[in-house]
Order: structure tokens, then sequence, then C-alpha cells
């Protein structure tokens, strides 16, 4: 059984829920009502710079939000953080090689943020998307 809420909407998440629910044949409450379900369980607070980075997000364009979803970590850091993983695995890190793959995972963390709050706004902006979709052209 369902609980029945009445809300009161801003009228630019209306009309926003409005266009989703048109381009993809939906009721408007089923698109309000699966949006509400990907609300997650609150989570441990980021420090207010990554916070304040996410929250910019918001106001930028598609175009913008693509780019920040397709983005990858450069080749030479990608191979350079599997080095020192295979290394770590095996116990044959330095002290600073310790430092630095932590550098590294946090940074790769910190884009992996990044591209999941793009993808997020993306799709609350009606956009679709598949895997493959948050891959560079070149690749």
């Amino acid at each position: 059984m369902a609980d029945q809420i009445v809300l009161t909407l801003p009228e630019e998440i209306s009309a926003r829920a409005r266009r989703i629910a048109e381009t993809t044949s939906r009721p408007v409450e089923q698109v309000l009502i699966e949006h509400l379900q990907t609300l997650a369980a609150p989570q441990a607070e980021l420090p207010p710079d990554e916070r304040a980075e996410l929250d910019a997000l918001a106001h930028l364009s598609n175009d913008a939000l693509w780019t920040i979803a397709r983005e990858q970590m450069p080749d030479e850091v990608q191979a350079r953080a599997h080095e020192l993983m295979d290394r770590n695995a095996r116990g044959q890190l330095s002290p600073s090689e310790i430092d630095e793959l932590d550098i590294l995972v946090q940074r790769a963390d910190r884009l992996m943020l990044r591209k999941a709050e793009a993808a997020s706004l993306l799709a609350q902006r009606g956009q679709s998307f598949r895997q493959e979709d948050f891959t560079t052209r070149d690749e």
C-alpha cells in the first residue's frame, strides 16, 4: 500500500519532470517516484572543497557535463597507478611510493565522483545514455 503525500513543486522542477515524462512516454508521477527512489542514504560528509566542486556542476551546460562524464585519467597516470598497485600487492613500495599511490587513488576517486555527479545531473535533465557514452570519443 502506498502513502499519499501532497507536494507542491517549484515550476522549474514540475516543468522538467513533465519534459522528461513526455520524452520518455511515462506519467509524471512515475518519473518523480523513480527519481526519488534514487536517493541514497545519507553518506559521510565530503570535504568542503569537494562538496563545492560537485555543487558547481549543477550550473554547467549539458555539453560541459558530457565532457566531465567522459573524462579519463591520462594513460601515463593510469599506467603508473597500475605499476604501483602491482608492486604494492607484492609489498615492494617505498614510503614515498606509498604516498604517491595514495595521491593517485584519491585523484581517481575524485574523478569518479565528478563523473558520477555529471551523469546524475544529465539524467535529471532528461538525457539518456549508455555505459559506452562515458568514454572519450577517441577510444
